[in-house]
């Protein structure tokens, strides 16, 4: 079996809470110890400044973040985890692939959209309070990936849009460039669970309804007891679907435990009662991890070295690999052969190309078939073949800007439908095409 790269990164911008250690670092740690999988664990400190300017704040997540996870079990020895400002080649790599990246697909992130979409609302400039780290995340996230050659990448719904961005970057890149970059996909495991917060809204710092992983056994006790629920009084028959405090036990229950929960809410159990098996089920869990952490956390300069020993560890990837891609793109030592005054003929690329045809219905289409002859997109029919011609040509002027798939409409051009993406084929390999052929248009 081929061995599987698996990237995951950790914002340092708060305290872990139960959330984090359900959704990501519980289920993360486990899939370190499969066959044929090399993880990569990192502390995404260049991302938290993008809403984050207390450095204080930055410092000391970091620290807690990084106890979190070994407290929890992940053995740096068997895994890569390193701080993202350790590794200079990132920032480096971020740069080279800011200049193959399309502004018009930066100009669509979730991210940037939601705030100017917020702006606007409010009558403000568009841009305001936005800064540029905000519009140039989600190159920074392709760098973090691609630097490491991860072939998945576990995130939720909301950031598979930034793995489609890197799979663009990584096209565009090798186009022009050649072969270097790994395709990453992104993997979304539906098992995985979005705990519930005190209010019952998902567990977010952004929403302040958070209980951290290693709080002291009182105060989780406290914020447990805190957790919003119905009226309904004890012996009254209760819903265990859609209750806050059930899926909180059950992301930390075996099955059997949580069966017996199940039946004790449609027996009536009372609130304070399911409060307090909660409270004593995930104290009884987090208790020993919590010595760990406690102890971590008194050794700063032990997880600093942990830190620095999985940075020595990454740049061994790191290094040798942005060496590689400056020379492809001509960042070079001048006395190399490349400087010369030698004329060299020009590297000539195979290039995806357009097929046009006609059905016996009398209808026209054109078929995008890439270097290798695979197919990629299909077209809808049209009613002549100048049709057909001028759709072509909007296409390759696009350069692949503008394209987005709707499910169960197929592939737009802007509003104009073009027709289906072929089996296993992504958006960001057609506009890898289509770039390409802009790129070699005279």
């Amino acid at each position: 079996m081929d061995t599987q790269r698996v990237l995951t990164g950790i914002t340092t911008s708060g305290t872990p809470h139960l959330g984090n250690y359900a959704g990501a670092i519980r289920p993360a740690i486990a899939a370190s110890h499969r066959a044929g999988v090399e993880s990569f664990y990192f502390l995404a400190d260049y991302h938290a400044l993008v809403k984050v300017q207390d450095p204080l704040r930055v410092q000391r997540s970091t620290l807690e973040i990084a106890a979190s996870w070994l407290a929890a079990g992940l053995d740096p020895n068997k895994v890569w985890f390193y701080r993202q400002s350790d590794i200079p080649e990132i920032p480096e790599l971020t740069w080279l692939l800011t200049c193959v990246a399309g502004k018009g697909i930066l100009n669509r992130a979730h991210a940037y959209k939601a705030a100017v979409d917020r702006n606007v609302a409010e009558g403000e400039d568009p841009d305001a309070g936005v800064n540029a780290g905000l519009f140039m995340y989600p190159v920074l996230m392709a760098a973090d990936i691609l630097m490491f050659g991860a072939h998945q990448v576990p995130v939720g719904r909301d950031q598979v849009q930034h793995i489609e961005m890197a799979r663009d970057f990584a096209a565009r890149f090798n186009h022009l460039y050649g072969d270097h970059f790994v395709m990453p996909s992104a993997v979304i495991d539906e098992s995985v669970a979005t705990l519930p917060g005190l209010d019952g809204r998902k567990m977010s710092k952004s929403y302040d309804n958070t209980i951290p992983l290693f709080a002291p056994s009182d105060q989780m006790r406290k914020l447990i007891f805190s957790i919003v629920t119905d009226s309904l009084p004890p012996g009254a028959r209760k819903r265990s679907e859609g209750s806050a405090l059930f899926q909180l036990y059950q992301a930390f229950a075996s099955e059997e435990q949580a069966a017996a929960m199940r039946q004790s809410y449609a027996d009536g159990i009372g609130w304070g009662d399911a409060k307090q098996a909660l409270f004593e089920l995930i104290d009884g869990t987090v208790a020993p991890m919590r010595e760990r952490y406690e102890d971590l956390m008194s050794r700063p300069i032990e997880i600093e070295a942990v830190l620095h020993e999985g940075a020595i560890k990454a740049r061994r990837i790191a290094t040798p690999f942005i060496a590689e891609l400056r020379h492809a793109v001509g960042l070079r030592d001048l006395r190399d052969g490349a400087a010369s005054t030698k004329k060299v003929a020009p590297v000539v690329r195979k290039q995806a190309s357009f097929k046009q045809y006609r059905e016996a219905d009398g209808r026209f289409f054109f078929k995008l078939i890439d270097a290798e002859g695979r197919l990629l997109l299909q077209s809808v029919g049209h009613a002549s073949a100048r049709d057909v011609g001028q759709l072509i040509g909007r296409l390759r002027a696009s350069a692949g800007e503008g394209l987005r798939h709707v499910e169960n409409l197929g592939l737009h051009l802007g509003e104009e439908i073009l027709g289906e993406l072929a089996a296993d084929v992504a958006v960001e390999e057609v506009a890898g095409a289509l770039a390409g052929l802009a790129e070699a248009t005279p």
